[in-house]
């Protein structure tokens, strides 16, 4: 299963590579920003929006209220998995 993950852009490491520094769960990591740029705007406009990232690159932006959702959810089936791991089933 793939998965996008939220992150918020902290700083852009090299606008001339489309290349972002995303926190994601208090790491960061570089990101692609190019599939969200918008013709006219500056790569540091985005510094402090959130994006769903996928395997480096970011695949969208959303809202904050949507990225705490996601976040939370993820957090869940983190919950979940660790109790299916102790009552010795597997959750995938």
């Amino acid at each position: 299963m793939c998965l996008g993950i939220p992150g918020r852009i902290v700083e852009i490491s090299d606008s001339s590579a489309n290349l972002a520094v995303v926190e994601i769960a208090g790491v960061r990591r570089p990101v692609n920003i190019a599939f969200i740029l918008v013709d006219g705007r500056a790569p540091d406009s985005y510094v402090g929006e959130w994006v769903l990232v996928h395997v480096g690159f970011a695949m969208s932006r959303l809202d904050e209220a949507e990225a705490e959702r996601t976040l939370a959810l993820l957090s869940e089936l983190g919950e979940l998995q660790k109790e299916m791991a102790a009552m010795g089933g597997a959750a995938s």
